[in-house]
């Protein structure tokens, strides 16, 4: 996409010193937003991630003091904190320039003591470099496969936000349950290779709770909001009745409440009502059976659940913002959270068991994909980062940025930059760890995922870095190491044997998609931004699409396909006046992109039956002409926006609200707004069409017609 031209504040010519400095901690002092363009950091930036990251910068002495206690420290150390070995990739660089004579062993993760690198089994080892000189030191060492292979056949498959997949049965929302019918159907009856959902990462609890699945309290474990009560065993066990009915009619009048036209999904009355069942539930004895699965879990995820379940029995009593608890209680490691701990033990106990329940039923879901036929199956997302006041942000403190904040830079949909609210993970100390809490994580969700889509995956690369009480436009870039990032993740998703999937839009480094690439790791494309940036221009032609990719006509954070084809989604903007340009030339500029496009797929002959012969309503047309084109590329995956199979007009999300626009609560519906339950969208005609276009499409694909490449 083009880039825009923001203003910017002018800023200052850095020190000589300031710039060396800030280089050899992974600051940067400029981007470049276009080929032809750079962007300079201001010095108080880069001196406030540097202070960040641990670093006094704040005077030219301490710059010179920080700079030459850096540049020392590289040139003396042996080995850098994590070391990465690609399976098949010769030595690396870091052990390519060690002194002649230095001798390397290995403890393997395995539990073996080798006497150099090669060759070592896959995994996070540990290795110790003895030098001729008597300098010794250790590091981490990651062995992983050289790239993740391609999935296995080429498919397709559904796209929602679980939240707003109403049943028949569910609570208010979408909840696991769903998840596993929708698997179960979409893969025996449709023939669909995998869903993909929204993060289901545990939220920050409150009143209201922040409805963004992208600001969780914890990646690392999931939110119970999503559990099926009735499907959870000890449910059929209460011995109280009266409190199961009316546990069931609350549910009733939530789930009959919502799917009223026009009405929102309320989270927060949802997990009420769950919590007060699960409390129920939590009063049932667990059979031998059950006990011994719960204690395996336990055991399997050690000191990161008992902090996670301490933290939200403090919060309960403290509130969820853990900087204004009592002080002792502000460190997971004190003696008085050690005694609170104790303390509340069985409200630790019951969120150590919402983990688990939750953990069985996500579980369960990928199980029934897979049995029903799908050579992917549940397609999870891991967020950028997590909210500041949650449990990871209390929990591993060590490792996020104090005072610093995920964002964005300036750009072509918004020129003030964005401030996500976001503690960045520090790099020196991931890598001081070896990515121990990268792997945790990713080992965590991999549990259950068949794929993982990383969202804003740059950010194994780099990260824009807000200060503080400042703007978006004040921040600067900070590097990671993004080989060993992604050695992990290759690492951890080859043990699973899952696909991995980055969001890849918008501006990105030189040379991020193509290290991607290399490593196995799908992007994303979305019809509408592929474009020949580089030429005129047009739209791209499928046949140089490229292959390893998810295509999709559009995701939960842009303008539904109906609602971009009608240009609703210019009207939307408008009401809510979000316009930076007059109407007329908003709408005349996305008529002419629109227009674009259906040229295109008429031209390709994708354009079938707009009334005529098959009396098929011309919107209805154009969205499976734009699934037909998306079919005819490469991709290795392509998805439907569930919504769009029932001509939903609304966004999930609407960038750059917050109160203005119900975010994250909208139930799946159709082109009048009326919410269209899981039972009503297995029996959709115009669903139905649409999929067998997809399918039929498909098969043209398998069988190498309409110049798609099967490679």
């Amino acid at each position: 996409m083009p880039a825009a031209q923001p203003a910017e504040p002018p800023a200052e010519d850095l020190p000589e010193e300031l710039t060396r400095l800030a280089a050899l901690h992974g600051v940067a002092t400029s981007y470049r937003p276009s080929p032809d363009r750079t962007v300079r950091a201001s010095a108080a930036a880069v001196t406030l991630a540097l202070a960040a990251l641990g670093v006094d910068a704040g005077t030219p002495g301490a710059v010179r003091a920080a700079l030459t206690a850096r540049e020392t420290e590289l040139r003396e150390r042996l080995l850098p904190p994590t070391v990465v070995c690609w399976e098949g990739g010769g030595t690396p660089d870091a052990l390519a320039t060690l002194p002649a004579g230095t001798r390397l062993r290995v403890d393997t993760e395995q539990g073996e003591r080798r006497d150099g690198v090669e060759p070592l089994p896959p995994g996070v080892h540990r290795l110790t470099a003895t030098a001729p000189d008597g300098r010794t030191a250790e590091a981490h060492l990651i062995v992983a496969p050289a790239r993740l292979p391609a999935p296995a056949v080429r498919s397709y498959g559904l796209l929602v936000q679980l939240y707003s997949l109403l049943s028949r049965r569910s609570w208010g929302m979408g909840d696991l349950g769903d998840l596993g019918e929708l698997a179960a159907w979409a893969g025996r009856a449709l023939g669909a290779g995998f869903v993909q959902v929204n993060p289901l990462h545990a939220a920050v609890p409150g009143a209201p709770t922040d409805p963004s699945p992208y600001r969780p309290s914890s990646r690392r474990f999931p939110d119970p909001v999503h559990l099926r009560v009735e499907e959870v065993p000890e449910f059929a066990y209460v011995t109280d009745p009266e409190r199961a009915r009316a546990l069931r009619e609350r549910a009733r009048r939530l789930r009959e409440g919502v799917l009223e036209k026009d009405a929102l999904i309320d989270r927060d009355a949802v997990w009420e009502l769950k919590r007060d069942a699960l409390e129920l539930l939590h009063q049932v004895p667990l059979g031998p059976g059950r006990r011994a699965a719960y204690c395996d879990y336990l055991a399997a995820q050690g000191t990161a659940l008992e902090d996670h379940a301490t933290w939200c029995a403090l919060a309960e009593i403290h509130g969820s913002d853990w900087h204004r608890w009592p002080e002792g209680l502000r460190d997971p490691r004190s003696a008085a959270t050690g005694r609170a701990r104790r303390e509340l033990m069985d409200r630790v106990d019951f969120h150590s068991r919402l983990a688990w329940l939750t953990d069985t039923q996500l579980t369960a879901a990928q199980r029934t994909a897979r049995e029903a036929g799908m050579p992917v199956g549940i397609v999870h997302d891991l967020a950028v980062g997590v909210h500041p006041r949650g449990a990871d942000s209390w929990a591993q403190q060590e490792y996020f940025a104090a005072g610093m904040s995920v964002g964005a830079p300036p750009d072509a949909f918004n020129s003030r930059g964005q401030d996500w609210g976001l503690p960045p993970w520090r790099p020196d100390r991931l890598a001081e760890s070896g990515y121990a809490p990268f792997r945790e994580l990713l080992r965590g969700l991999f549990r259950y995922a068949g794929a993982l889509r990383v969202d804003h995956v740059m950010g194994l690369f780099r990260l824009w870095w807000v200060p503080g009480g400042r703007p978006p436009t004040e921040g600067t870039y900070v590097h990671y190491d993004a080989e060993a990032m992604l050695a992990v993740l290759v690492l951890e998703a080859d043990r699973a044997g899952a696909v991995v999937i980055g969001e890849d839009l918008g501006t990105v480094e030189p040379g991020v998609r193509e290290a991607l690439r290399e490593r196995g790791v799908l992007g994303t494309s979305v019809l509408w931004f592929e474009r020949d940036w580089t030429g005129d221009g047009r739209p791209l032609p499928p046949e140089r699409w490229r292959a390893d990719c998810l295509a999709t006509a559009t995701t939960h954070d842009l303008p539904s396909t109906a609602a971009r084809l009608t240009g609703e989604h210019v009207e939307l903007r408008d009401r809510l006046g979000l316009l930076t340009r007059p109407l007329e030339e908003e709408r005349a500029e996305a008529a002419a992109d629109t227009a674009e496009w259906l040229e295109v797929l008429a031209g390709l002959g994708l354009l079938r039956g707009t009334g005529g012969d098959t009396g098929t309503p011309a919107e209805e047309a154009e969205i499976q002409a734009v699934h037909r084109f998306l079919l005819r590329t490469p991709a290795r995956m392509a998805g439907i926006w569930l919504p769009d199979a029932v001509g939903d007009r609304r966004p999930q999300n609407l960038p750059g609200t917050w109160d203005q626009y119900p975010n994250w609560r909208l139930p799946v519906a159709d082109a009048e707004g009326r919410p269209v339950t899981l039972e009503d969208l297995a029996a959709s005609p115009r669903l139905h069409a649409l999929v067998d276009v997809v399918r039929d499409a498909a098969g043209d694909a398998v069988r190498g017609r309409g110049g798609v490449r099967d490679d």
